[in-house]
Formats: C-alpha cells, structure tokens, sequence
C-alpha cells in the first residue's frame, strides 16, 4: 500500500490492515422499534373499567383509607451515563486522508439515556378514568394540583406538603371536579366542575374569588391568557373571560364544535388559540375573529391531545383517540399538515421538551405506555412504561426535565424525561418550519 510516507511492505501493510479496521469500525447501535409508516385508523378497543389520588405507596385498588399523596420510591438504581468507545488509527496514517482520520479518531456521541423507571409515586385514590377530563396540572411555582372526585389537592413538589384546597360536596349542590389548570404565575388555579361552572382561587389565602357559569354541562378543559381564562365543555361551546370584568358580563361563547371540546391550547406568543373536541376536528382561532381561522378533520378520533412547538413558530401537534392513534404536526402559519405518525394506541396527551426538538406523548388502548419522541425525524428515544391503565393526564415540571402522569391505576408517576440545555432557536419562517431566518 501506499500513502504521504511512501511505499510500505507488503509485512507491513499486513499487520496496519487489521489496526485500520478497528479504527474505522463503530459500535453497533441496536435502533429502537421504527414508528409505524402510516396514519391509517383502526377500530377501537373497547375499554376497561378501573378505579383510581390521596398520596400513599402504589398498591393496586385498596379500601378509600389509603392516605392522601403518600410517597414510596423505586429502589432500583438507574445508571445515567454511558462510556464513549475509543477509536484506534494507524501510527502510519494508513490509507485515509486527514479528513477522515480526523473523523474516525472524533468520539462517537453517546446516546442520551432516560431513565426507565419513576423516581416518585404517589398513590391518587378515586383519580377518575376519563378521557375527557384534564384533573392534573403543574404551577410555575412547582405546586402540583390534582382533581380527585369532589375535591381539589394541592401537593408541592418543593416540601410535599398537601393542602385540600376545596370540597365541592360541602356545598348542598353535589359537584365534581373535571378540570383544573394554573395560571402563568401559579397564584390562580381555575376548577371546571360537572355542573358547568368555572372557580377561580386565590391559592395564596385558599380562597374562592370568582363564580364563572355559561356553560350547561360539565367543563372538561381550561386555558389561561394572563387574565382571561378560556373553558371548553360537553355543551360544545368555548367561552372566553377576562376574571377582572363584573359578574353580569357573559363573555365571548363560541360554538363551532358538534360534540364535547376536549383539549384547549394557546400558542406560546398567546395570539392563537387551538381546541380539539370529540366530532374529530381541530380548530385554530384568533380571538379577533368570530369564526376559526383553521379547521382540521383528518383526525378519526377525539382530539384530546394538543401542544404548540416552543421552538418552532407555528407548529402544532395533536393526538387522536383509540380510532385514530395518530400524532399529526400542522404547519398554521401555511394551514398545511406536515407529518403525521400512528402511534399504535389511543393518544391521550402532548407535550414539547423545553430544552431540545423531542416531545413526550401518554397513550391509552392498548399499551398504556408513555413514549419520547425526536423531532422531525419521529424516531422513539425510549418508552416508559408502568402505569395498568390509560395514561390520562400529563403535567411537565417549571424547570422542563421532569413528567407526571396519572392513570384510572389510582397513581401519578413522575419521571425525568429530559435535559437541560440551550433549547434551539425559535424559527420564523412561513416558507420552512425547520430554517432559522437571521
């Protein structure tokens, strides 16, 4: 053989050649299942019945006596590193160019390990199995609130102290808790209830400062914009209020979904609100406008699911029920959808990693699994699995790293799913959701 030193003998060359293969050989790295090629529906699984939040250690459907968020941790440790391989070259340079030594002898980048269990589980007796309903929510003041039947409790991840916030059985109406969701500064937390009616409390002195009514069946879903609050429920209206404005003012009521609303997401820049509902549309509003800017109806199933890319402007995500199993992403800036991936079961949530292009999705009939995805390419990072029924609720923490999820198993989980680090820039253009414009 021969290179920039000149001719080597034959002797020589023999023994370099096995050395080279070494150098230029990689570990093999064993791919996770590939998503599924198509976002084709497929009949739905018929569900199972199951009970299930006061915290206590994960038992599987004990007597109502089990104490309230009660702590127990998996013992199992979880080795979070992995060793980067070394590469051996040629002292003599072999028959590669610099720029391919220079890459060869480059470390191969580990891959990013995610733990496989929880580092926390709290026991939630009667967290209810509803697909409809949204009962856990995390503040950015890093307080956990979580609707279990008639009452509303509060659990702060800081000092796990529990404070019972309200009781809708003390009142002579008999109420439920359906939906719950903080504000941005995590001092208001917003209650739908079965009856209709939208609290708002002042978390701070534990008291209830407004009664929003409008509405003539249960409030499945909420979303804050500073100081209005949007409520969606089975009475297939959306009503927008400001909880400054006095009592006698209805606020802005609209009504283009056909069955219950089921999922409510505002934009990060708060200018587009998204709602998906069980007649299978997705719709996109400017508050400026009576009608929906966008209407989506590729989905086959209840759209609970919805996350708006904080990377990305104008991209959103959103998940079908048990008929569809499919993650759509839509262009909104175009009105154009962009890649869809059938996820095999029922899509319960989404949400988007603060900190890198990946996303974490719960799922429902029939795998009951919590998945992480990369972005765009849709590849699964891991799955995570331990929940016995669908995995209906998702909160992600204040800092981005950490998940809770609750089930019908009577328990919330709460993994560390992602990493901090410079998050990517947020993107600009109409043209290419996935170029930078400078």
């Amino acid at each position: 053989i021969s290179n920039v030193h000149g001719d080597v003998s034959p002797t020589i060359a023999q023994m370099m050649e096995p050395r080279l293969r070494a150098g230029a050989e990689s570990p093999i790295e064993i791919p996770l299942s590939p998503a599924p090629s198509s976002c084709s529906a497929e009949a739905g699984v018929t569900p199972t019945k199951s009970i299930s939040l006061p915290l206590s250690p994960v038992v599987p459907k004990q007597s109502p006596a089990r104490a309230l968020f009660a702590y127990s941790a998996k013992t199992t440790p979880v080795k979070m590193g992995v060793q980067t391989p070394t590469h051996t070259t040629s002292p003599f340079g072999g028959p590669f160019g610099v720029d391919s030594q220079r890459l060869l002898r480059t470390p191969r980048k580990p891959t990013r390990k995610v733990p496989k269990n929880p580092y926390k589980v709290l026991d939630a007796p009667e967290l209810q199995d509803d697909f409809y309903l949204n009962l856990v929510d995390w503040s950015s003041q890093n307080q956990l609130s979580v609707g279990l039947s008639t009452c509303v409790y509060l659990w702060s991840a800081t000092t796990s102290q529990v404070i019972k916030l309200c009781d809708l059985s003390a009142s002579n109406e008999q109420d439920q808790v359906t939906s719950v969701q903080w504000c941005d500064k995590g001092d208001l937390l917003a209650v739908g209830t079965n009856r209709g009616i939208t609290q708002i409390w002042d978390v701070t002195t534990q008291k209830k400062i407004r009664d929003l009514g409008g509405h003539t069946s249960r409030v499945g879903c909420l979303a804050w914009n500073a100081d209005t609050i949007c409520s969606g429920s089975r009475d297939r209206t959306i009503i927008h209020r400001d909880i400054r404005a006095p009592d006698n003012e209805e606020g802005r009521k609209m009504t283009h979904h056909r069955q219950e609303v089921c999922g409510l997401k505002w934009s990060p820049d708060k200018q587009l609100l998204a709602s998906g509902g069980n007649d299978n549309q997705l719709l996109v509003w400017n508050l400026r406008r009576p009608d929906p800017l966008q209407t989506y109806t590729q989905h086959n199933a209840a759209v609970k699911a919805l996350a708006w890319s904080p990377h990305h402007h104008g991209l959103l995500v959103s998940g079908g029920g048990t008929a569809d199993r499919c993650l759509r992403f839509w262009n909104t800036l175009t009105a154009q959808p962009m890649q869809c991936v059938d996820t095999g079961s029922q899509v319960c949530n989404v949400a988007w990693s603060k900190h890198s292009s990946e996303l974490v999705s719960t799922h429902g009939y029939s795998y009951n699994h919590v998945i992480i995805w990369k972005y765009p390419s849709l590849q699964p990072v891991t799955k995570l699995v331990g929940h016995q029924f669908r995995v209906l609720y998702l909160a992600m923490s204040p800092d981005g790293e950490s998940i809770v999820t609750g089930a019908g198993d009577e328990t919330l989980r709460f993994w560390h799913v992602f990493n901090k680090g410079n998050p990517p820039t947020i993107t600009r253009s109409k043209l290419n959701l996935l170029s930078t414009i400078r």
